[in-house]
């Protein structure tokens, strides 16, 4: 036998320079768009990775480009605030822009339509409430590490009721394939309304329940035409009567779920 085979035909070389890693610089920016731009960096760079995985196979239908939802500017984040705070202020359209994309028709991102879901707001507002929730501990005197956790532990409780909750409504009205992470988005938004009730509940204690009560308002509003005008327009079916009684539940189901989300009392 020969002892000299040369090189394996097909075999693959390592590569010449290996790849940076993909959480360097992940924060960056300056100013007051230093926190955005971090946080949009740090979550495209964290599913950048599998994005192309994800456009690439049937997955895609589901869960879409993560990366889509964090293509925000400040201009945004403070319109779509107002939209979520203030809804019954809202004199434009509910429903999301569309343009031509390879033969079909595809959203535009949220830095350039107002009613388009992202995940920076989502994720801001979960910290804020945490941090919020902290300092109301620390005030009344049950601040703990357990505490805190545990309110960690309610707000993804919380979270992930509101994503059940709009996905057993999309599925009743035979409307199942939404996207995941709009959903995810969706049921987010309830954390800024949440901030609000905690800030209520630390520096205006004998307003807390007027605040959350307008907060409770406002999410149902926010949800009920988000859920009219973008979600429910996809459904395979119609049913008046059942489509009339899911956004009525929709609605019903903020109340208790954030009065129970803004009580930072502890265990």
């Amino acid at each position: 036998m020969n002892e000299n085979l040369g090189p394996i035909v097909g075999a693959q070389r390592p590569p010449l320079n290996p790849p940076s890693n993909p959480l360097g610089n992940a924060i960056y920016g300056a100013g007051s768009g230093l926190i955005r731009e971090g946080l949009g960096a740090y979550g495209e760079r964290i599913f950048g990775s599998g994005s192309e995985y994800v456009q690439s196979n049937q997955m895609s239908k589901y869960f879409s480009d993560p990366q889509y939802y964090f293509q925000v500017n400040d201009h945004y984040v403070r319109n779509k605030l107002k939209v979520i705070l203030f809804p019954f202020l809202h004199r434009g359209h509910w429903t999301r822009i569309t343009e031509p994309v390879a033969g079909s028709l595809s959203y535009q991102p949220p830095i350039s339509d107002i009613n388009a879901p992202d995940l920076y707001i989502p994720f801001m507002a979960f910290a804020t409430y945490l941090v919020l929730a902290g300092i109301s501990l620390g005030l009344s005197g049950k601040f703990s590490p357990e505490s805190l956790n545990w309110q960690f532990v309610k707000g993804m409780v919380g979270w992930v009721t509101q994503v059940l909750l709009l996905k057993i409504s999309l599925l009743s009205l035979g409307g199942g394939e939404a996207l995941f992470l709009d959903l995810v988005a969706y049921g987010g938004y309830t954390f800024t309304g949440m901030c609000v009730a905690v800030l209520g509940r630390i520096m205006l204690s004998y307003a807390y329940y007027l605040i959350v009560l307008w907060t409770c308002m406002s999410m149902a509003i926010f949800l009920v035409k988000t859920m009219k005008r973008t979600l429910f327009v996809e459904v395979r079916s119609f049913d008046s009567s059942k489509h009339h009684y899911l956004l009525l539940c929709i609605a019903l189901a903020q109340f208790p779920l954030i009065f129970w989300l803004s009580n930072t009392a502890g265990f």
